[in-house]
């Protein structure tokens, strides 16, 4: 019986390590949409408009509340005179 409990532990730290890498993604890019759009001097109803979304879920987004779909990333990139960069790179290796 113990031998479950630690299993279900484990599977419970996954998710939640999961979770978190999630949120802080989330959270970066929203850092980066927030950081474009005030280098441009836009505020979020303007970059919205520009867009093609409402203020508050450019809010959300920027606070890390929502997660945007790819064909909003490239309109987001091209309201914010930016390029969309998105690839897959191997994780970096530690051997030596």
């Amino acid at each position: 019986m113990a031998r479950g409990h630690v299993r279900w532990e484990r599977s419970g730290a996954d998710e939640h390590a999961a979770a978190y890498e999630e949120a802080r993604a989330s959270l970066l890019l929203g850092q980066m949409v927030h950081d474009r759009r005030t280098e441009l001097g836009l505020t979020q109803a303007e970059l919205a408009e520009r867009a093609g979304m409402t203020q508050p879920q450019l809010s959300r987004l920027e606070s890390g509340g929502a997660t945007p779909t790819v064909p909003l990333l490239a309109r987001l990139a091209l309201a914010l005179e930016a390029d969309l960069d998105i690839s897959f790179r191997p994780h970096s290796s530690l051997a030596a």
